[in-house]
């Protein structure tokens, strides 16, 4: 046996928790949440950069739930719904994908809003809280972010996160049914973490008033 699975036998496994922040909530993802994830899944453009054409139907829509508990049961990922705390609402999702507890080092994707909750702080928060979670909890060394290079939007919000760009996997994913997606690679180290963990924090204060006190993690 060589030494990197020795050593990944040692690792304990990364297992989901409650992120409970002051904007949005993160609970791990259940079938419980289908009904108030399908409403927020309405508007198009929530479909617009995701890998998977927009579900049309109730049923397409339940499959990608039960994809992503059929992942978060066999370990490969670790999926949560989004609830907005301001009336307890499903608003979207995220995941950690990429789980390398041997290499202390994660990814955060397959993150969705509801267009309504776009700008309100609740990605900022949802992100503080899993990032928070993956080096304060986990001692992850790295979290990887990437998105579809021509989503504009997407990647300026991760440079707002502090996340520092990578380079371009040309043809990297085939996505919506065989569009070839060119991804661009973000990743934060736990070298860069104090200062964006303070950025953050001071950004989901700014949106709740000026309070600077730090956000629980779980």
């Amino acid at each position: 046996m060589g030494m990197d699975a020795v050593y990944a036998r040692r690792m304990p496994a990364w297992e989901a928790s409650p992120l409970a922040g002051r904007i949005v909530r993160l609970e791990p993802l259940a079938e419980s949440h289908a009904d108030g994830l399908w409403s927020a899944a309405q508007d198009a453009r929530t479909w617009t950069w995701m890998n998977v054409r927009r579900p049309e139907t109730r049923a397409a829509f339940d499959e990608l739930v039960r994809t992503a508990l059929a992942g978060a049961a066999a370990g490969v990922e670790i999926p949560f719904a989004t609830i907005a705390l301001e009336d307890g609402r499903p608003v979207g999702s995220s995941r950690f994908l990429a789980l390398r507890p041997e290499h202390r080092s994660v990814e955060i994707g397959w993150t969705w809003l509801e267009p309504a909750a776009w700008g309100t702080g609740a990605n900022v928060e949802a992100k503080l809280l899993m990032l928070e979670h993956a080096f304060e909890a986990w001692g992850c060394r790295r979290v990887e972010l990437k998105t579809d290079a021509l989503n504009t939007r997407s990647r300026g919000a991760l440079e707002a996160l502090g996340a520092r760009f990578e380079g371009i996997h040309r043809k990297h994913m085939l996505v919506r049914g065989g569009e070839s997606r060119d991804s661009a690679w973000y990743a934060i180290l736990d070298d860069d973490w104090p200062a964006v963990a303070t950025s953050l924090r001071a950004r989901v204060a700014a949106r709740l008033g000026g309070n600077t006190q730090r956000l629980p993690s779980l």
